[in-house]
């Protein structure tokens, strides 16, 4: 093993020294004139070999601190904990765009969340720090006393976590200093009048007030209990007319602005098979008579293709003359357009309220038309179907806590929900 260096730290000449090597090495009619001093003050450089072994050097005020940073760091290589503080000097903007490439995610609603989430609460705090800069207070006060809301607390913390834990796997940051960060924030709690979804007369009211054109999407609603990506993704390939269901296998969502055709549903669960009552039969065949959609089989990598849609706009297939050329309109149903005619519509039902979100704070109109799902679970429950049934119906990973654990999809979940929803039976409620 080779020796070690003697003149290991070393003392540097400085410009302001006095002393015979300083006065040498910067001479004082060139550097300025300056008293003369027997010891030097220049500064004390520790040269090391990093675990690649190449050279770094540092540099310390005093002798002393310069020879326990050579102590900590001959052992850290050693030890195969060494961590390059330069590479720890990097901005949290800087190593997002290093890290954001690899852990881009591949769901559109996804990806736009986390977008979201550093574009409007992380970069513009923390962009410009260094990532070995950050401490656990600073970050735990402005999730506190900044990050309002408990779902937006949930979704930046997580999103801060998972850059800052890759930090500490390259080994630019020895811990992640948002690993204990807590949440602040209140789950929100609402109203029981808020969470109630409207009557089957509240819902005919709503109805009568919506163009025609749209009648039979909210009764295919009302009836299957679909979400709004489910149904205004049904492709005619996934209707089964003999057997009266419809597959729910891929959705269409809202990727900024652009529908986009999506492979999975919102969850695992979310694959299955949903009975079609006569009304929504009927709906169903009433638009298949308007559109004629398209039964072939093609694939999400084959792009939208919203001819093989069921449920679409008076407008689809039209086509529209523009300065750049005519363009098809797809008729694809986007939900911030449908609010143009749903929010008019409960409006003249004399049902409509403003209801105040206790996460973000807004105003939000009573009902939504997501609240078919809500009204539907309440109907199969008040009919006596199996907790888990209703799950399997609705496409949801659990329900209540208790039933989930202790109950099963039963094998005639379709039959079951066929007699609940024809009321030829009556069962004892499971709660």
């Amino acid at each position: 093993m080779p020796r070690r260096a003697t003149n290991n730290p070393r003392q540097m000449p400085a410009q302001a020294c006095g002393c015979p090597r300083c006065m040498e090495k910067f001479p004082p009619g060139e550097y300025g004139e300056r008293k003369s001093r027997r010891d030097c003050i220049g500064s004390w450089q520790a040269r090391y070999r990093d675990a690649n072994g190449n050279q770094k050097a540092k540099n310390f005020p005093k002798k002393k601190e310069a020879n326990a940073f050579l102590d900590e760091v001959r052992g850290s290589v050693r030890q195969g904990t060494y961590l390059d503080p330069k590479r720890g000097e990097l901005t949290l903007a800087a190593w997002w765009e290093l890290w954001w490439p690899a852990n881009e995610p591949t769901r559109p609603t996804t990806r736009n969340r986390k977008l979201s989430s550093w574009r409007v609460h992380i970069e513009p705090k923390w962009g410009a720090r260094k990532l070995n800069s950050l401490t656990y207070l600073e970050i735990q006060a402005w999730i506190a006393q900044e990050v309002k809301g408990h779902a937006t607390q949930t979704k930046v913390l997580e999103l801060l976590r998972m850059m800052l834990r890759d930090a500490v796997r390259d080994q630019r940051i020895v811990f992640n200093p948002a690993d204990n960060v807590t949440k602040t924030a209140s789950p929100p709690v609402r109203h029981p009048e808020d969470l109630r979804p409207p009557t089957l007369e509240q819902y005919e009211l709503v109805r009568a007030q919506l163009p025609a054109w749209y009648q039979p999407l909210v009764d295919f609603a009302q009836e299957t209990g679909m979400r709004w990506g489910e149904y205004t993704g049904l492709r005619r390939r996934y209707v089964d007319l003999e057997a009266d269901t419809v597959k729910v296998r891929e959705i269409v969502i809202d990727d900024r602005g652009t529908p986009v055709r999506q492979a999975l549903p919102k969850t695992s669960a979310g694959f299955r098979t949903v009975p079609l009552t006569p009304k929504a039969r009927e709906a169903v065949l009433l638009m298949l008579a308007r559109l004629d959609p398209s039964a072939a089989e093609t694939g999400v990598e084959d792009g939208l293709h919203p001819e093989e849609l069921v449920f679409r706009g008076p407008l689809a297939g039209e086509t529209r003359r523009r300065a750049d050329g005519d363009v098809e309109l797809t008729g694809v149903l986007r939900g911030r357009n449908f609010r143009r005619l749903w929010i008019p519509a409960i409006k003249a039902a004399g049902i409509a309220r403003m209801v105040r979100n206790p996460e973000t704070g807004r105003n939000e109109w009573w009902p939504r038309m997501h609240d078919y799902r809500h009204a539907l679970a309440s109907r199969l429950h008040e009919a006596g179907m199996p907790e888990a049934d209703v799950q399997y119906i609705l496409g949801q990973e659990r329900g209540g806590r208790v039933t989930w654990l202790y109950t099963h999809r039963s094998d005639e979940a379709v039959s079951n929900f066929r007699e609940a929803m024809g009321g030829s039976r009556r069962l004892r409620a499971v709660s």
